[in-house]
């Protein structure tokens, strides 16, 4: 009988709300969890939960058992770390991740990551889809943007600027502008509408920052669609800095009017359940993340 499970099962329930939330986070069946459930109820002689159509909600007994429930999972994850400190990580991490800074700012980084932990497997998942970042059994998911109020964790390990720019193929044929309102009658590449990124922002005096109406005659919604749009000339775009910091270097993309450039960066958030019940492999990915993409991150190195 696997009492660490039940325990594990319970304390979720617990957090999360609901035996489906727990479920649905610990990669299981509701009525596995329910189950889990029953057998300490079951073993102890008591309700944990009053359960209704609507919740559950625990008991005197619950209440008591979920206070040591936590004492005890805490316990053997503290055994567990002193006895593989100073082994190999393994198990396999699921992550997800938005295509942008997968692709322009993680894939590069990715081997230095490999090469810290051999033996975890990893599973990326690109998404821009909205819904629960951590469905589907993700343990950490990387979120660019202000995240809307949640029951995660989100570890905020970096930030990013958004730049409006072209490429010396448009310039060429169409004339650089030099100030944001010269955008009103050009071409610029957008993403679409439901896309908070459609919104482009500029400088508005020292500190404050308005909104920029702009149109275009093409919208998609990739950033690397965006990307190569522009590297092809055929409008102006905005996008991060992360992503076309190399592109900004070399002179493929030609950054306008740096003095009216929003100032405002987005945040870069890892988010995850709870900074209870940490493990080992979402604790190495997340260190790496700081350790990596802070103070500065690489599209700022790049630049130096």
């Amino acid at each position: 009988m696997n009492r660490f499970a039940e325990m594990t099962a319970f304390v979720r329930s617990v957090e999360d709300g609901s035996f489906t939330a727990a479920a649905r986070n610990l990669a299981l069946t509701p009525s596995a969890v329910s189950k889990l459930i029953a057998r300490i109820e079951d073993r102890l002689g008591v309700l944990l939960f009053r359960r209704t159509h609507r919740e559950n909600v625990l008991t005197p007994e619950g209440e008591a058992f979920y206070r040591a429930a936590i004492d005890a999972i805490e316990a053997v994850e503290a055994a567990d770390a002193a006895a593989f400190a100073n082994k190999a990580i393994q198990d396999t991490l699921r992550v997800r991740c938005i295509p942008i800074f997968a692709t322009a700012a993680l894939a590069p980084q990715m081997p230095a990551f490999c090469r810290l932990h051999p033996a975890l497997q990893v599973e990326i998942q690109l998404r821009i889809d909205p819904g629960n970042l951590l469905d589907d059994g993700m343990d950490v998911a990387i979120h660019v943007g202000h995240l809307k109020d949640s029951s995660y964790v989100a570890r905020r390990f970096s930030s990013t600027r958004w730049v409006i720019c072209a490429s010396p193929a448009y310039i060429a044929e169409h004339g650089k502008p030099t100030h944001p309102n010269d955008l009103v009658h050009r071409n610029c590449i957008n993403f679409l509408p439901s896309i908070s990124a459609s919104t482009w922002f500029v400088k508005d005096g020292v500190r404050s920052s308005r909104q920029l109406p702009v149109q275009g005659n093409i919208v998609t919604n990739q950033a690397s669609m965006v990307r190569e749009l522009a590297r092809a000339g055929v409008g102006i775009v905005r996008l991060t800095e992360m992503q076309i910091a190399d592109d900004l270097r070399s002179g493929q993309l030609i950054e306008f009017f740096p003095r009216h450039q929003c100032p405002d960066e987005d945040p870069i958030y890892a988010v995850y359940q709870s900074r209870r019940h940490l493990s080992s492999r979402v604790r190495a990915f997340l260190d790496f993340l700081d350790s990596t993409f802070s103070n500065p991150p690489p599209w700022k190195r790049r630049q130096r």
